[in-house]
C-alpha cells in the first residue's frame, strides 16, 4: 500500500503545479492516454487540444494517462492504471482514446493496457465488457496499419471535429452497431469492418488554432503555452507526411485571434507548427508579443524565409540558438526532394544569428536518402565548415527513414551499416569544427520496418516488447512474423501501376580554390 500511495502522491504534486487542468462530472467518460511519459505528453499540442474538445462537448469528461516514468514501480506494487485528474482505474472508463506520435510509441500503448490489466490485442477484448480502445494522432498521417491488430477504431488525421463525431456515437450506441457505424463514416477506420484507409480528416477552420489547455513547468517545454498560427504546410518536401498535398496545404490564423487566445499570465509563448515562418505575418506577431514582454520561441524555421528583423525578434524574446533544418547532405540531396533551401540562404541565415548575438546555430540534416554517395557527405562537410567559421554549428543528423503517403515511399533504408559508416566519414572530416549529434541508426532502422509494413509489423513491435524491447528482439520478430517492407510490394506491382520517384540531379563539380 505504502508503493501504491507514493504513485498517487506523484502524480497529485504534479497536479498542484498545473495551470489549467479541466475537471468535469459527465456521463460518458474518455480516458485519454499518451503512451510516452508526462513530461512529454504535456509538451503535445494535438494531446491539449483533443482534451479540450472533449470537455467542450456537453455529454462527456476526459481524464489524462501517461506511460508511467517507472513502469517496475506499478507492476511490483500491483498498481492498476490510474488516471490523473481522479486517480480512478483506467479500466472503468468507457473508451481508451490513445494519441500516437510516431512509430516506435507502440510498446508505450502495449504496456499501458496491460498495467491497465486489459488484453494487448483487440481480439481478445471481444468478450469481457472492456472499454472501446480508439487510436489516432500524428502517426495516422502516414500508416496507422500497424496499430491495427490493437485498437477497436482508427481515428485519421485531424481530429477535433471527429472527437465529437465519436463521442455523441459511443454514448449511445451499443459496439457492435457502433463499431459499423463508425466504418462507414470517413475518418474512421475499423478493422475487420472498414474504413477508408490512409482518409486523413481536416478540421473546420472554426476549431483553428490549436492551443495549450495546461501549462506546467514539468514539461519538455517548460511552462510554455503553445499556439499554432499556421496548420499544415504549402511545400512539397518529397519526404514529409505534412506537405501540400496531405490536407490541404497551409490554413494560416490571423495574429489578431492567436494573441486574443493566449492568456496574459504566459509568459512564455510557442509558436508551433509545419511551417510558421512561412505566415505572411509571422514578424507582425513576434514583435507584438516581444514587446508585450514575453519570451517566443518558434518551431520549423525556413532559412529561406528568414530576415534580420525576424531573427533579430527571435533574439529580443530569449532566443540564444538558432535552429534551421538544411535536410540534405548535398545541394543534389536537396533538389532531389524538393527542399527549398540553398547554401546561401542557410548562410545568410547564420550572418543574421551572429549581427542578432546569437550564440550557436543548430542545423538538422538527413543522411542516407537514396542515391546519396561520399561525395555528398564531403560536401556536407565542406559546408558546415563554412557555417562554423561564422557561428559554433550544432549539426543534428537523423538516418532517412520513408514514410508512407509520400512521394519517397517505399524508397529503402540505406543499411545500419552504410548509415554508421557515413556519419563516421562526416565526424572524422570535422574534425570538431562542429558538434555532431546523430541519432540511432539501428532504431531509425525499426522505425522503417513499422512505417513500411503493415498490420504484421505491429504484430513484431508486440512480440519484441514482450521479449524484453532489445535491438535483437525486434530483427527476430520482424524475421518471424515475414515483415516485408513497402517496397517489395511496390516492386511486384510496378508492372501494373509505374511509380517513379523524383529525378535525381547529377552531382556538381567540386569547387576549386581560387
Amino acid at each position: 500500500m505504502e508503493g501504491r500511495y507514493s504513485l498517487i502522491h506523484h502524480v497529485r504534486s504534479l497536479l498542484d503545479d498545473e495551470e489549467g487542468t479541466l475537471y468535469k462530472e459527465a456521463p460518458f467518460r474518455v480516458a485519454l492516454c499518451y503512451p510516452s511519459p508526462y513530461h512529454v505528453g504535456m509538451s503535445s499540442l494535438g494531446f491539449q487540444a483533443i482534451y479540450r474538445e472533449i470537455h467542450q462537448h456537453p455529454g462527456a469528461t476526459a481524464e489524462r494517462v501517461f506511460l508511467p516514468d517507472d513502469v517496475e514501480a506499478f507492476k511490483k506494487t500491483r498498481t492498476p492504471l490510474f488516471t490523473w485528474e481522479s486517480q480512478a482505474s483506467v479500466s472503468s472508463f468507457a473508451m481508451l482514446a490513445f494519441s500516437v506520435a510516431y512509430e516506435l510509441e507502440l510498446t508505450g500503448l502495449f504496456t499501458m493496457l496491460e498495467l491497465a490489466g486489459m488484453p494487448v490485442l483487440a481480439e481478445e477484448r471481444r468478450e469481457g465488457g472492456h472499454p472501446l480502445v480508439v487510436a489516432g494522432g500524428p502517426l495516422t498521417f502516414s500508416n496507422p496499419d500497424p496499430l491495427e491488430p490493437f485498437v477497436d477504431v482508427l481515428v485519421q488525421g485531424e481530429a477535433e471535429d471527429l472527437i465529437h463525431v465519436l463521442v455523441d456515437a459511443a454514448a449511445t450506441m451499443e459496439r457492435e452497431a457502433l463499431l459499423d457505424h463508425l466504418a462507414r463514416i470517413p475518418g474512421f477506420r475499423v478493422p475487420g469492418r472498414g474504413g477508408q484507409r490512409y482518409h486523413v480528416a481536416r478540421a473546420t477552420d472554426s476549431r483553428l488554432p490549436a492551443r495549450t489547455q495546461i501549462i506546467t513547468s514539468h514539461t519538455e517545454l517548460r511552462s510554455m503555452f503553445l499556439i499554432e498560427p499556421e496548420r499544415g504546410c504549402s511545400r512539397g518536401c518529397h519526404y514529409c507526411v505534412m506537405r501540400r498535398t496531405t490536407n490541404g496545404g497551409m490554413r494560416t490564423v490571423p495574429p489578431e485571434r492567436v494573441l486574443s487566445l493566449i492568456p496574459a499570465h504566459a509568459r512564455r509563448v510557442g509558436l508551433v507548427g509545419a511551417a510558421v515562418t512561412d505566415h505572411p505575418r509571422i514578424v507582425e506577431l513576434l514583435r507584438t508579443l516581444v514587446d508585450a514582454g514575453k519570451e517566443v520561441g518558434v518551431s520549423s524555421l525556413r532559412a529561406d524565409r528568414l530576415t534580420q528583423e525576424l531573427v533579430d525578434q527571435l533574439r529580443r524574446g530569449g532566443a540564444t540558438n538558432l535552429t534551421v533544418a538544411a535536410d540534405g547532405a548535398s545541394q543534389r540531396m536537396r533538389d532531389m526532394v524538393d527542399r527549398k533551401h540553398s547554401e546561401e540562404q542557410i548562410v545568410r541565415a547564420a550572418g543574421f544569428a551572429r549581427t542578432a548575438g546569437m550564440k550557436q546555430l543548430k542545423v538538422y540534416n538527413v543522411v542516407g536518402l537514396p542515391f546519396e554517395g561520399d561525395e555528398d557527405i564531403d560536401e556536407l562537410i565542406r559546408f558546415t565548415t563554412e557555417l562554423s567559421r561564422i557561428l559554433p554549428v550544432a549539426l543534428g543528423v537523423a538516418p532517412f527513414v520513408a514514410k508512407r503517403n509520400t512521394p519517397l515511399d517505399g524508397a529503402p533504408f540505406a543499411g545500419i551499416k552504410e548509415v554508421e559508416n557515413r556519419l563516421e566519414r562526416l565526424r572524422k572530416g570535422l574534425r570538431g569544427r562542429a558538434e555532431v549529434r546523430p541519432t540511432s541508426a539501428r532504431w531509425a532502422w525499426v522505425e522503417y520496418m513499422l512505417a513500411q509494413c503493415g498490420p504484421e509489423g505491429g504484430l513484431a513491435a508486440m512480440d519484441a516488447w514482450r521479449a524484453g524491447g532489445s535491438f535483437s528482439a525486434w530483427k527476430k520478430a520482424f524475421e518471424a512474423r515475414g515483415c516485408e517492407p513497402y517496397l517489395a510490394r511496390r516492386v511486384a506491382d510496378e508492372r501494373r501501376n509505374p511509380v517513379h520517384w523524383p529525378t535525381v540531379p547529377k552531382m556538381a563539380p567540386p569547387a576549386t580554390a581560387a
